[in-house]
């Protein structure tokens, strides 16, 4: 009886450890801008269980704010994947007169990084990215832009992608394009005519697709 007694509690003690054991979860960094700040909520859902999904602090803005802070977004965690995107605000052109959000004004203003200093940067950022960390690194394109837009140009959005998709194809870093996806989802789900953001229903819209592009990219790293 007493040997029944003390194996129960055995029993008992192993279930306890095992249902209290979680297991680690690979970890995600997203680094962007204010696009990816609206997706990433509805990706960590999407990857609940799956992954720890985090998103750099605040804004990454342009390439040339993720030379300086990019070695502060990545500090001292052990990374399993980064996905990294700048472009809407290097293509954007701003005047401090301008009355628009951000001081946009594509007419009187000044470039923040012409195609080629954003190619450059990002060639620059993969490199160091490489050398602060073992993750895997994969690339997501510039979103869509209306032509209402105050501060950028549609059609630089094109140009600035395939810049971008070529330094990517030199250091070998996966691509997942969305201009097609996000183009077509601004028609219904973009804030406004003249915005590049887009509404909530938007956002969860898209986050299917980087989510999906996002597990595929998990089940790759589990081959290894």
């Amino acid at each position: 009886m007493k040997r029944h007694f003390y194996l129960c509690l055995m029993i008992i003690a192993l279930i306890t450890l095992l249902s209290g054991h979680q297991p680690v979860q690979p970890k995600i960094l997203i680094i962007g801008d204010s696009i990816s700040i609206g997706y990433t909520p509805f990706v960590q859902e999407k990857l609940k269980g799956k992954a720890e999904v985090m998103h750099n602090p605040g804004n990454a803005q342009h390439t040339g704010t993720g030379l300086k802070k990019i070695a502060e977004w990545l500090g001292e965690e052990e990374w399993d994947i980064i996905q990294f995107n700048w472009g809407l605000w290097d293509l954007c052109y701003r005047h401090p007169d301008s009355k628009h959000y951000g001081n946009r004004d594509k007419v009187k203003g000044t470039l923040t990084h012409t195609v080629e200093a954003y190619a450059a940067n990002l060639d620059s950022l993969v490199v160091i990215l490489k050398e602060l960390t073992d993750a895997r690194l994969v690339f997501l394109t510039t979103s869509y832009v209306p032509e209402a837009e105050a501060g950028r140009y549609s059609e630089d959005v094109l140009r600035y992608n395939a810049a971008a998709i070529k330094v990517m194809e030199k250091h070998a870093v996966p691509v997942r394009d969305i201009y097609n996806t996000s183009k077509k989802l601004h028609q219904k789900h973009g804030r406004a005519p003249d915005d590049v953001h887009f509404m909530e229903e938007g956002y969860e819209k898209l986050s299917r697709s980087i989510a999906k592009f996002l597990h595929k990219e998990l089940r790759a790293l589990q081959r290894k």
